[in-house]
């Protein structure tokens, strides 16, 4: 009795078969013949081409047929236009208004610079005949217009980080715990004071009532009790006025409005330094004027835009070419990248052949070769190696032994020359290497 052989793998039985299937019909498909030709079979091929819209719409025109003959560029189909013809008109009538927009805010501009400009030449002779400070040097025309601007906005700058500062230490001091009982008698005398001044009013308003005795003594007392308050909100005031809390707290609300009226000064001077072109009357309008170039150019965009997608409702042929198949009729309704008709360029024909790993090296780049094919018995067309694979195909990576690299096939494409256009895509086809 002889021992069981353990199974073999599924995988490695479909390998076995594989190569050897492969190595037969590698071999088969490269011959040599009796006077050392090499040939093989395969089957025409051309560059195919899917044409496809870029937009959806309904089909409203069908220019080629199945069989003809197109040029690159030829017209192939039509969309419907109607709706981009309306979106179109729309975006027209937005570039009109915003060019009409763009030439009253121009009108603006140049009216607006213009009386600027006069009035800074009016200006000019004043400020030469104003007598400058004592405690400067040279005379208030010296300095050139730009230098004094750029002195103000300094001064402006300068002015508004001291504000900063002059807050930052108010709220420094106020806060400070020796500061409280001072802060909270100002606080009572600021509302004492308000609640004396409403007190008063009521009893200006109760003495011009008729026969106001009895309203008039409520009012009294409503305002005596008032400046009661404030006389003691004040005197409680007047006892804290003598610490250093006050007096630091009054310091620090002087500084916060000294630096505001500094500001204030550095902007007022900086504004009649601004004259002409700097002006900000001239300044506004320029920025009036930007935003209406800014919506001419956004107007002009979206019609560019619209006037862009309907170029792409006419679909054309990418390429010289004959069409294989068509696949819409007027009426249909198709999505972009839809295949519409299918196309190959004929007039470029190639056959792919498949050749084993040890007749790689009698294959050349530009070695030409006889074709022949069954619809034309005795005729022969010629071809031209144009690629040879530079990877093989068909066998795993893994196969080392000499009968499995007997089945490691190489790809080797030809050009093939018909210049009466006989030949068509997916004839078989033999071909004899010289």
């Amino acid at each position: 009795m002889q021992p069981k052989l353990p199974p073999v793998p599924v995988r490695i039985l479909v390998a076995i078969i594989v190569i050897g299937a492969l190595a037969y019909f590698g071999i088969q498909s490269l011959q040599q013949d009796g006077n050392g030709a090499l040939s093989a079979s395969g089957t025409i091929e051309a560059d195919v081409v899917n044409v496809s819209p870029e937009m959806a719409g309904k089909v409203s025109d069908v220019h080629a047929d199945e069989g003809s003959s197109v040029t690159k560029g030829q017209s192939l189909l039509d969309l419907d236009p109607s709706l981009l013809d309306a979106q179109r008109a729309v975006a027209a009538a937005a570039v009109d208004s915003a060019k009409a927009a763009l030439a009253s805010a121009q009108t603006k501009y140049d009216q607006t610079l213009d009386a600027a400009l006069a009035a800074q030449a009016a200006q000019r002779p004043q400020d030469w005949k104003t007598t400058a400070p004592t405690e400067f040097d040279q005379p208030n025309w010296y300095l050139e217009q730009d230098e004094l601007v750029s002195a103000a906005q300094a001064e402006l700058d300068a002015a508004q980080a001291e504000i900063d500062a002059a807050n930052a230490n108010l709220d420094k001091v106020i806060n400070r715990l020796d500061a409280a009982d001072y802060l909270a008698a100002e606080k009572k005398l600021a509302e004492t004071r308000t609640a004396f001044l409403i007190a008063k009013q009521v009893k200006d308003q109760a003495s011009d009532a008729p026969d106001n005795t009895g309203l008039l003594d409520a009012a009294q007392d409503y305002y005596d009790d008032m400046l009661s308050d404030l006389n003691d909100a004040q005197s409680d005031y007047n006892d804290l006025l003598d610490t250093e809390a006050a007096t630091d707290v009054e310091y620090a609300r002087g500084r916060v409005l000294v630096a505001q009226q500094r500001y204030d000064a550095a902007y007022a001077r900086l504004l009649t330094l601004q004259t002409g072109a700097d002006s900000p009357a001239v300044i506004a309008v320029a920025k009036e004027l930007d935003k209406a170039k800014s919506a001419l150019t956004q107007a002009e965009a979206s019609l560019a835009l619209i006037d862009a997608q309907i170029v792409k409702l006419t679909v054309n042929a990418p390429l010289d070419g004959v069409i294989l198949v068509r696949n819409v009729e007027p009426g249909e309704f198709v999505q972009p990248g839809a295949v519409a008709m299918t196309m190959a360029d004929l007039s470029t024909l190639t056959i792919t052949v498949y050749i084993p790993e040890d007749r790689y090296g009698a294959i050349s780049l530009g070695q030409t070769a006889k074709v022949t094919v069954d619809s034309f018995p005795g005729e022969t067309f010629t071809a031209t190696v144009i690629h040879i694979a530079d990877q093989a195909e068909f066998t795993p990576r893994n196969v080392q032994t000499v009968e499995g690299r007997s089945a490691t096939l190489y790809a080797i494409k030809l050009s093939v020359d018909d210049p009466q256009g006989k030949l068509k895509i997916g004839m078989p086809a033999d071909v004899a290497f010289e």
